[in-house]
């Protein structure tokens, strides 16, 4: 009998009984718990580089990633697809999309980002530029 628990045991620790990360259930209490960091950004190279890397390394249980800067228009991110069938689903490979987007230089005063989970859900944050300006 103790062998059995103790086999339980191992497997329920076992990289096999790993969560993947890719449905709303799994990424909304790390979405949440990392919201002050969905985004950066940064002069660089003559252009405000707006980085969605944090929240994208999630994207597998997201549905939608939308922007708006400074009070335009909503706009949709482009993000690399979910690599379900990989070891690592929500690797980014920036390859051909970035986990950024440029924007003329000091352009960058406010932004707002809103997500959907795969479960029809949302959330939003704001951000001024200062809160998350890196250099």
């Amino acid at each position: 009998m103790k062998r059995g628990i103790f086999l339980a045991c191992a497997l329920a620790a076992s990289p096999l009984a790993a969560q993947n990360f890719t449905t709303a259930a799994e990424v909304k209490p790390i979405v949440g718990a990392i919201k002050g960091n969905w985004i950066a950004v940064r002069l660089w190279d003559g252009n405000d580089l707006l980085y969605f890397t944090n929240l994208l390394s999630w994207r597998c249980g997201l549905s939608e990633i939308k922007y708006v800067v400074n009070g335009g228009e909503e706009t949709v991110l482009e993000a690399e697809p979910c690599y379900e069938s990989e070891g690592a689903p929500n690797s980014l490979k920036v390859e051909t999309i970035m986990p950024y987007v440029t924007l003329p230089p000091n352009s960058v005063e406010t932004i707002e980002v809103i997500i959907t989970y795969d479960d029809d859900t949302g959330d939003s944050a704001s951000f001024e530029r200062a809160a998350v300006q890196i250099n």
